[in-house]
């Protein structure tokens, strides 16, 4: 997905705002690295659309604050054998 990287920070936070969904399932979506989703979204983003970046950000910062949650999910079913 090269290209206009205008283009694509604003694809992606429309994706990730619109599915609340994390910087890695953007990444395998969109077919990039996760360091690219993160510069898009904190560099590129607010550069030409700042309402889209606070948007996306607030998504992120849920999703950082779950993130503990969602790995002990994990550890539960590994262990478990679910």
């Amino acid at each position: 997905m090269k290209g206009n990287m205008e283009d694509r920070a604003q694809r992606l936070a429309l994706y990730i705002i619109e599915n609340r969904t994390t910087v890695r399932a953007a990444a395998a979506r969109f077919g990039i690295s996760k360091s690219t989703v993160h510069k898009d979204l904190s560099e590129r983003l607010p550069l030409f659309n700042r309402s889209l970046h606070l948007q996306v950000r607030q998504v992120l910062e849920e999703n950082k604050a779950e993130r503990h949650i969602r790995g002990g999910i994990a550890t539960r079913r590994k262990y478990k054998g679910v």
